[in-house]
């Protein structure tokens, strides 16, 4: 193969199924997937859930295998940082790497041209200050963070030390953010027999994602899974020194010598001293667009995109960090939902071809797609990118599941089928017109019927209605 590759920068579930569809649309020309992770692709959701739990091994979260991506013929740099983009040059900066490496080639920087660029790097956790030079102080979005913690929480703790539960093995965990990833950490972590304080700025957990009454039942469940939950902002934490020889404190055993201190407590504003073990940060993420500083893009709240994914001419985005204009929603989303990062990624894919097509066609930039793009057969065409938003979350044997847009709406219409079950139904609106839809323990062919109800915004009384005969059966 001759010509200019096209990079996907992200091995995330957004890049691998932007890779996937630039080869089943017929891109033909080199294919270059960076990700700063040293790890193939997998799927985040379950780090968690099912492999915080211990249930599922780093194995299970592979999206592909390195023999299911072979066909693909991947230029593949693992453990690449892309480190800047030139937009009119459609030129990347990567450092590092793994497979085809810069620094093995005696140089500490590459420079990548490229017929086009997708990027899909996603989001990055929010952490506090100093909280990166504490041990014991968690963040939860990568695999290796996963690990990490499931490995403190694997060990227990000597009973009666202070951070230790005081039944025996457990260990107290404190939890700072009530949205949806803490949520999920705090059922896995009860489940596995520790003791768990939720915190959050928002006094109902979930709040701004369902709503209040669909927070307030899922408050209920985890206080009668024995969650403490607590109202507050995080002022600080508490220490102690590490202790090299391990004596007689597990959380102090796992340092090494020199290594950072141990996390004893978490101080709210309020003065409350919470003693912890260990401690979760689960307060949100931002999207990861700090590498690109050309002026061409506009990173406000991601990276931002029109209908057809493009940042800018040969430059898409999708997953976590696009934000884009939805043409059915009419205004600028940005959504951190596994199912839209697989299917924008094939919209990116579909759309960033059409244009090199197009471009293969005149007379710009013609030698750069020509070796690629003619040889794709009859070119696609590009279609803004409208999905239905799909989300779910799963917290001990409850099962949530929405539709459509739930945060911001302005009208809430819940209804509590069985409350004892925790099963509800709940309507989202927005300037007059129903946008999302949330079922919480319903069966599968009800929530499904949920979808095409909501799959464009209806006014509020004709959407209660249609979801009413949607779950009137069974």
């Amino acid at each position: 193969m001759t010509g200019l590759p096209i990079a996907v920068v992200g091995a995330s579930a957004a890049g691998l199924a932007a890779a996937e569809a630039l080869r089943r649309f017929g891109w033909r020309g080199p294919l270059t997937l960076i990700g700063d992770e040293p790890h193939l692709p997998y799927d985040r959701p379950p780090l968690s859930k099912q492999l915080l739990h211990g249930a599922w091994t780093p194995e299970k979260l592979l999206l592909r295998t390195a023999e299911q991506l072979a066909p693909l013929d991947l230029d593949l740099r693992l453990g690449t940082r892309a480190t800047g983009l030139d937009v009119a040059g459609r030129a990347l900066t990567l450092d590092g790497g793994v497979g085809v490496s810069p620094l093995a080639q005696g140089r500490e920087r590459e420079t990548l041209r490229c017929a086009g660029v997708i990027i899909a790097t996603g989001v990055a956790a929010r952490t506090l200050p100093g909280a990166d030079r504490i041990a014991g102080v968690h963040t939860l979005r990568t695999l290796d963070d996963a690990l990490a913690l499931r490995g403190r929480l694997a060990k227990g703790g000597t009973p009666g030390s202070e951070g230790v539960a005081a039944g025996g093995g457990g260990r107290r965990l404190v939890i700072v953010g009530n949205g949806v990833l803490g949520c999920e950490a705090a059922a896995v972590a009860r489940e596995l027999g520790h003791e768990v304080t939720l915190v959050g700025i928002e006094a109902t957990p979930m709040a701004a994602a369902v709503g209040t009454e669909v927070g307030e039942l899922l408050a209920e469940e985890h206080r009668a899974r024995g969650v403490r939950l607590l109202t507050g902002a995080v002022d600080g934490f508490e220490t102690a020194p590490a202790d090299p020889a391990g004596g007689g404190d597990m959380a102090a055993a796992d340092n090494l010598p020199g290594a950072a201190p141990q996390v004893t407590a978490v101080r709210l504003a309020d003065g409350s001293r919470l003693p912890a073990d260990l401690v979760l940060l689960a307060i949100g993420s931002r999207p990861a667009v700090d590498w690109l500083d050309d002026p061409a893009l506009d990173t406000s709240d991601g990276l931002r995109c029109d209908a057809y994914c493009a940042a800018a001419p040969g430059v898409y985005a999708a997953g976590d960090v696009a934000r884009w204009d939805h043409p059915v929603h009419g205004r600028p989303l940005r959504f951190e939902h596994r199912m839209n990062a697989t299917e924008q990624g094939m919209a990116a894919a579909r759309n960033l071809l059409a244009e090199l097509a197009a471009e293969a066609s005149g007379p710009a930039r013609a030698e750069d797609a020509a070796a690629g793009a003619e040889d794709a057969g009859p070119a696609p065409e590009r279609r803004p990118f409208a999905p239905v938003p799909y989300f779910w979350s799963d917290q001990y044997a409850v099962k949530i599941q929405a539709y459509g847009l739930t945060a911001g709406a302005d009208r809430v219409e819940t209804t509590v089928l069985d409350r004892a079950a925790r099963r509800a139904l709940a309507l989202y609106g927005r300037d007059g017109s129903a946008v999302g839809v949330l079922a919480a323990g319903l069966p599968p062919r009800q929530v499904r019927a949920l979808r095409a109800v909501i799959a464009a915004p209806l006014p509020w009384e004709e959407a209660r209605e249609r979801i009413a005969a949607a779950t009137a059966a069974g």
